[in-house]
């Protein structure tokens, strides 16, 4: 059976080898760094969003509550992020990133960034801004679809 271009099941699979590759290329790039991917992750979204919530930070860095709390208590060994009480709530912990932090993830995002430039060095600027809103597209249909299954399993 030819494959054909408009096939859903074929563009799930390039999908996802042209993921496996770059995430294999790019993650080899962080580990050359010397640090983890889970520390790359919370201290890039400090880094990008600024001082947060600890209960936060994992969503946005697919981290389990159990594991933030240890990936903080690591970055706070190592005395790259700081965390307080919030001043409006007291059950919440903010962390925040250290000079030291800082100073450690800007130039590893930079090269980071340098690296997803070479991941899509052959794409032209009209076919990223094709490619993005597909991938919105396709995500936000995925994320409904979750939502419909879990009413339906309610019921």
């Amino acid at each position: 059976m030819a494959k054909r271009s408009s096939d859903p099941v074929h563009c799930w699979l390039v999908w996802r080898k042209a993921h496996e590759a770059a995430h294999d290329y790019l993650y080899r790039g962080i580990e050359e760094t010397g640090i983890s991917h889970t520390d790359f992750r919370v201290l890039e979204a400090l880094l990008h969003k600024g001082p947060l919530p600890v209960n936060t930070i994992g969503p946005k860095v697919h981290l389990t509550p159990g594991a933030i709390s240890v990936a903080i208590d690591r970055l706070l060994e190592k005395g790259l992020v700081s965390r307080a009480d919030s001043s409006e709530d007291r059950r919440v912990r903010i962390v925040a990133l250290t000079k030291s932090g800082k100073e450690l993830i800007v130039p590893i995002f930079r090269k980071h960034s340098a690296e997803i430039g070479r991941v899509f060095a052959d794409v032209n600027p009209k076919e990223l801004q094709i490619l993005e809103k597909v991938l919105k597209k396709a995500g936000k249909r995925a994320k409904a679809l979750v939502g419909e299954r879990s009413r339906t399993r309610r019921c």
